[in-house]
């Protein structure tokens, strides 16, 4: 008796302690989620991509030559890359839901600036295997690393738009380094006896160190880290941040990140579909991703700064197809994910049957790989996409984003060696074949997994319905309002 009456009140307490609690505006509670979060996520992409790109845009500044690189090494040292990038995808996730982001990020973005900076000391292909495999297992906390930051900060209609401007920033990172690689080799080609390309490494070091310390300092991780650090708490109040918790919807509180996990995860069809859709999607962007345009320009005969600045377009269309697609998704009233996922299926088949019909063509292949960039839309559309799905499990969540880009990563692997070697430019006849079947195949996956998405909502509501009773009525509204915005969607989807 006595124990219950306490019980009840700690819980007058907390009731009270909520009633008494200063009101929190939104809207400037967004606007500092943006300055803090978003900021940093999107210079780490950034300078993600000007290192990734920069081994690229040095292959064909120079290295190549300098080092005596023949036949298919580059592949050879990007698959190296990439099973680095696979082999930490899974652990990167969940260190993150262990370790404060804000430490685990800053240290990755260190680290595989350290890296970056002994590149240019590089004599040997096989020092290029070995640097670029740990680069990448540190890279690899960043994409599915930041989805997963952002699902626990966004509500759904506020995810797209910033998932758009956080993958645009890679493509604009890529675009950054091709400039940068032109200015380096005309003003510091030969100084100190260095030549061109080294130097770009070791400026992309001295520009992603303070990266890293701007988000060791500045970025406050997330609502669920933060109530367990006295430093998140200087950049938002503790109102904020039970405020930033309750306006997300609803999640399982009860999962742990134990066992169960695998049993979770492998038993929904949520892994399974988007691991498989992003491993499609992922090969779509991988006429864009293994360089086959700078190659091309390469086997022309190209000069340096044009080999280095034309591929900037593909990356110039992604930026403005990645917005495009949020714009779409955000503000058209009908639109769904599917929709963008179709359309890119569909651009992808034509650029691959103009580059299989006139391949040498340079009027041809130039539009070709510039509608290409098209691809890179998939980037925002399906992450977004799986972390609306998959909101009720955190570590489901961590898993699944994890295991999209990872599974993508290791067909990836082997995918660019088979259809898109260095010696098969520029025709690259192969990969134009396997450009349509991809492209086909995921706008196919992408209306099942729309399919399920609605099957599983309606299961949901059913099961709420079922259940609801008078005493539970009074919190009904703030449940599942979001929910029943959906139900009405899938009821006109029906008519």
């Amino acid at each position: 008796m006595k124990q219950s009456l306490q019980d009840g009140h700690e819980d007058q307490e907390e009731l009270s302690s909520r009633h008494s609690m200063a009101p929190v505006n939104e809207r400037r509670l967004l606007f500092k989620i943006d300055v803090f979060v978003l900021s940093f996520v999107c210079l780490q992409y950034w300078i993600n991509y000007v290192d990734r790109v920069g081994f690229a845009n040095a292959y064909v500044s120079g290295m190549k030559g300098d080092l005596e690189l023949e036949g298919d090494q580059f592949n050879l040292i990007n698959t190296c890359f990439t099973v680095g990038y696979i082999l930490g995808m899974i652990p990167n996730n969940l260190i993150l839901l262990m370790v404060q982001p804000r430490i685990w990020l800053s240290f990755c973005t260190l680290a595989w600036g350290v890296l970056t900076l002994s590149m240019y000391k590089v004599t040997s292909f096989q020092q290029c295997c070995a640097i670029r495999f740990f680069q990448a297992v540190f890279e690899s906390c960043t994409f599915s690393g930041t989805h997963l930051i952002l699902g626990s900060w966004y509500k759904e209609k506020e995810l797209t738009i910033r998932t758009a401007i956080f993958t645009s920033s890679g493509l604009i990172g890529s675009i950054f380094s091709g400039f940068m690689q032109v200015a380096i080799h005309k003003s510091l080609d030969g100084r100190r006896g260095l030549s061109g390309w080294r130097w770009l490494f070791i400026i992309d070091f001295l520009i992603t160190i303070p990266v890293a310390i701007y988000g060791f300092v500045f970025f406050p991780t997330t609502p669920d880290h933060m109530n367990r650090t006295r430093r998140g708490l200087r950049l938002f109040s503790e109102e904020e941040l039970q405020f930033a918790r309750r306006r997300l919807p609803a999640r399982n509180e009860s999962t742990r990140l134990d066992w169960s996990v695998f049993k979770r995860v492998l038993g929904r069809w949520h892994w399974w579909l988007f691991s498989f859709v992003w491993i499609l999607g992922g090969e779509n962007i991988s006429l864009a991703s293994n360089s086959t345009f700078a190659l091309w320009l390469q086997a022309q005969n190209y000069s340096l700064s044009q080999k280095n600045h034309y591929p900037m377009g593909i990356f110039a269309v992604g930026v403005v197809a990645t917005c495009g697609a949020a714009v779409y998704l955000d503000k058209v009233r009908r639109s769904k994910h599917w929709h963008v996922a179709v359309f890119i299926g569909v651009i992808m088949c034509v650029v691959a049957v103009m580059i299989r019909a006139r391949p040498t063509h340079p009027a041809v292949l130039f539009t070709a790989q510039y509608i290409g960039g098209v691809c890179y839309a998939g980037q925002a559309v399906f992450f977004a996409w799986a972390n609306i799905v998959c909101r009720d499990d955190l570590q489901e969540r961590a898993v699944v984003l994890a295991s999209m880009n990872m599974f993508s990563g290791a067909v990836n692997a082997w995918w660019s060696l088979v259809f898109y070697a260095a010696t098969m430019a520029p025709r690259y006849e192969r990969g134009c074949y396997a450009l349509i079947a991809t492209s086909i195949a995921s706008g196919l996956v992408s209306v099942l997994i729309r399919w399920l998405q609605v099957r599983e909502t309606k299961q949901k509501l059913d099961h709420i319905s079922e259940n609801l009773n008078y005493a539970g009525a009074n919190a009904v509204p703030e449940v599942i309002e979001p929910d029943s915005i959906e139900l009405k969607e899938l009821e006109e989807e029906r008519v």
